[in-house]
């Protein structure tokens, strides 16, 4: 990195040659000599700098707005190399919602494996859609599985690969237990048992009960889907979740699944990656693997429009 250039950005965002010796861990006239030998370079002032203040000229607000874009791109590049080598000792990593990553993603990982027994199993963790998206931001994994509704992200390709609908549940001695659909105003004085904010399900839940003014006097918020499940099936309220989520518990008629009568809650999975990843070798398979079953009904799917 250009420590001139750090420096002077430092100076410049400052404003005091005193704060930004602090912040760096230098002397004081280590900062001037730096803006020194760059002004020196350029044959131009870059600072204005009196007894009573320090500002940028007009070149200095230049060169400022592109060192900035400089010092950005160092840190991108050195931060990638770490990332290269720090992962090269370790198997991909996988972060997903925990819908997908409970219902779905088990047999996704076994086809996976069975395409090359050379694979190590991957590191796999399940979090809500918020907190995967910054785990994938901080590097701490290569791909990350959301369903949530973010169309688009600076840092991150976000890709629609899976269809999901939400549905209601209720438990099997609820007074709806025997109907297929239901007018949404039936439910309203219901308890309802919903994910946590910050999941990709509860965004959806949120998002519909807005379109539709439906505001319930009572919402619980829980953690994970299998505690609203259990919860369900003890008669405590009733919820909104992936029809994924409840295929044993229809089976088993422990729940009951209704659908809004003339609606249709409908999300899709994504796939996320970093912009530009040193895993794509590793992570394209498995790209490969999650888009199969559907890849050409969503080859032209594109979020961000």
């Amino acid at each position: 990195m250009d420590y001139h250039l750090l420096t002077f950005v430092t100076v410049a965002e400052k404003l005091n040659f005193t704060r930004a010796a602090e912040s760096l861990h230098i002397t004081q006239s280590a900062v001037t000599l730096s803006i020194k030998a760059l002004e020196k370079k350029y044959n131009v002032t870059f600072l204005d700098r009196t007894n009573k203040y320090v500002k940028l000229t007009k070149a200095g607000e230049l060169f400022y707005f592109h060192a900035k874009k400089i010092l950005s791109e160092y840190k991108e590049v050195n931060d990638l190399i770490e990332h290269l080598s720090e992962k090269k000792s370790r198997p991909l990593a996988i972060g997903s919602s925990f819908t997908f990553g409970e219902y779905l993603l088990p047999k996704v990982i076994a086809e996976y494996l069975k395409l090359d027994e050379k694979r190590d199993d991957p590191m796999i963790s399940i979090r809500n859609s918020n907190r995967v998206i910054a785990q994938l931001l901080r590097g701490e994994i290569d791909l990350g599985i959301i369903d949530s509704n973010l169309k688009s992200h600076p840092h991150l390709t976000i890709t629609p690969f899976k269809e999901d609908e939400l549905v209601v549940i209720v438990s099997k001695n609820h007074r709806f237990a025997h109907l297929s659909s239901v007018d949404l105003e039936k439910l309203y004085d219901e308890t309802w048992i919903l994910r946590e904010e910050g999941s990709g399900t509860r965004e959806i839940v949120n998002h519909f009960f807005q379109n539709h003014a439906f505001h319930p006097p009572i919402i619980r918020s829980f953690g994970s889907t299998q505690i609203i499940k259990e919860s369900v099936e003890a008669d405590l309220g009733i919820s909104i979740v992936s029809k994924y989520a409840i295929q044993k518990e229809v089976f088993m008629r422990s729940l009951r699944m209704l659908r809004i009568k003339n609606e249709s809650i409908l999300r899709y999975f994504s796939y996320i990656v970093p912009e530009f990843t040193f895993k794509q070798y590793a992570v394209s398979p498995l790209i490969n693997e999650l888009t199969k079953e559907n890849r050409q009904l969503y080859k032209n799917l594109n979020f961000g429009e």
